[in-house]
């Protein structure tokens, strides 16, 4: 692996510290008046999620990690695992459902996920930004109430809760933004 001096680590960075794998979120560089300059640096661990601010000098050695990316189709959950199907080799992975967090419900059987691996260890899954879904239960429009930019509550197909505008109906496909949980375009 590339050792790089403390100075170079930029935001995005996977590094390996103090025996784990940490992603570098925040990176700001300070030239105080009297000392060395140094890196601050505010990182968060990629197998547990624990945040840590540690200070590198110019001269400190890190060891730069490079993840393997896979596109993978996503088969079927059970037990609480997700199963992924590798579209090169047919390989069939299980990983945890934890991995995808509160944007689990986005998650729809063929869609394609990227997913980070360290070795043979998956660390994270990445699903598309914008997602189709139906909308199952909403309000009915109120004529007149559209001048406005409102918007009114909604329940998605897989039940997630998002605030949709008003001309939107019940059964109608949108898209959804699943980084911001928001109502993007009708699909």
């Amino acid at each position: 692996m590339p050792k790089i001096n403390g100075n170079e680590i930029r935001p995005g960075n996977v590094l390996e510290h103090d025996g784990g794998l940490w992603a570098a979120v925040k990176v700001s560089h300070v030239k105080p008046g009297k000392g060395g300059a140094f890196a601050q640096v505010e990182l968060k661990n990629l197998r547990d999620g624990r945040k840590l601010n540690e200070r590198f000098r110019s001269e400190d050695k890190v060891e730069q990690v490079r993840l393997e990316q896979k596109d993978q189709q996503f088969l079927y959950e059970s037990d609480g695992k997700l199963v992924f199907m590798d579209s090169e080799t047919f390989e069939q992975t299980e990983l945890d459902a934890d991995l995808l967090g509160d944007r689990r419900p986005f998650l729809q059987d063929g869609m394609t996920a990227t997913i980070e691996y360290y070795g043979d260890e998956a660390l994270s899954v990445s699903i598309p930004q914008k997602v189709t879904c139906t909308v199952s239960e909403t309000e009915p429009v109120v004529k007149g109430q559209t001048a406005a930019n409102s918007y009114k509550p909604a329940i998605l197909d897989n039940g997630v809760r998002i605030m949709i505008p008003p001309f939107v109906g019940e059964g109608e496909k949108i898209v959804v933004n699943t980084e911001v949980f928001e109502y993007s375009e009708r699909a």
